[in-house]
């Protein structure tokens, strides 16, 4: 029978809360330009310039119809090539997650804003309100509680996927892991305690999310 030892991995607590940390912040980052990036494309999607909506279109099909992991590997290794310009592996980790993250965001945000009343729009361009001031101050306040429980939704998603950036020896939690596990011959328990401090970090997330939903029903 397999016996379990935990206490091995203690002397490798630095090296998990390091590969936490940049787990985080990689998190942070690709969930702030992932953002950026979706409100781009879901506002292009709305656009009357059918060319504007196409674009949209093939960057959100794109990415939302192909694996993660293939284009993690594309941009790492391929892009440079055709672009002739070196890329790290933060970098394309960072730039693939986003552009991922973002094509969900646009459709999130897409939904959003179709879900206000067109009537409101007519009435605030009645007013002598332009497109773009209808868009900013009656529009996307209101779209914006609509789009909040998705939008973390996919945000906890984008922190789940960036274990697959252990793949181009990114230093997160997942590779930090890798590496203690192959010193220790204990992978059991290296990845059972990965998965902990996943679960630790996400349960809270979660539950602010649920908060959210709760509190957005009671104020409907």
């Amino acid at each position: 029978m397999y016996q379990w030892d935990f206490s091995i991995l203690w002397s490798y607590r630095g090296l998990l809360f390091e590969g936490t940390l940049v787990t985080i912040a990689l998190t942070a980052a690709v969930i702030v330009l992932g953002l950026m990036i979706g409100l781009v494309a879901g506002l292009a999607q709305l656009s009357r310039f059918a060319a504007l909506r196409w674009l949209s279109w093939g960057y959100i099909e794109l990415f939302r119809c192909t694996p993660l992991l293939v284009q993690l590997l594309w941009f790492y290794y391929a892009l440079p090539l055709l672009i002739g310009i070196e890329m790290t592996a933060i970098t394309a980790s960072i730039l693939t997650l986003a552009l991922y993250g973002g094509s969900f965001y646009a459709e999130v945000i897409r939904g959003g804003i179709q879900s206000i009343d067109t009537g409101q729009r007519e009435a605030g361009l009645a007013l002598g309100l332009t497109s773009g001031k209808v868009m900013r101050r009656i529009v996307l306040p209101q779209a914006v509680k609509q789009m909040i429980p998705p939008l973390m939704n996919q945000s906890i998603i984008q922190f789940k996927n960036t274990s697959l950036v252990s793949v181009l020896a990114v230093p997160d939690l997942l590779y930090q892991g890798q590496a203690a596990a192959t010193e220790t011959y204990r992978p059991l328990e290296v990845y059972t305690v990965i998965a902990i401090i996943y679960f630790v970090v996400l349960v809270p997330l979660t539950a602010i999310v649920k908060k959210s939903e709760k509190s957005l029903r009671a104020s409907d």
